[in-house]
């Protein structure tokens, strides 16, 4: 059962996909509870909501974002390029 609204779940998945696509890693709780202006224990339960709504993806044993669909917050044999560039890892 999520506790954590539909809005502030969306908010939550773009800054979560904003901050994939721009530096290859997924926030953790704390500096997605910064992103959000949420206490630490907020963004933690927003990720388990986040995973709750069968959304493709998982949380690491921290409670932190190990992967969320395309991504993977960990290095993996699925290396994505773009324009040369490598940083992102695929799910």
């Amino acid at each position: 059962m999520t506790t954590t609204g539909a809005d502030l779940l969306d908010l939550a998945f773009h800054a979560i996909m904003t901050r994939m696509v721009q530096t290859g890693r997924a926030p953790i709780s704390t500096e997605l509870a910064a992103t959000l202006g949420l206490d630490p224990g907020k963004a933690r339960a927003v990720f388990s909501d986040l995973m709750a709504t069968g959304y493709p993806g998982w949380l690491d044993e921290d409670g932190d974002i190990a992967t969320l669909c395309p991504f993977s917050n960990r290095p993996n044999q699925y290396k994505i390029s773009v324009e040369g560039e490598q940083k992102w890892f695929g799910q």
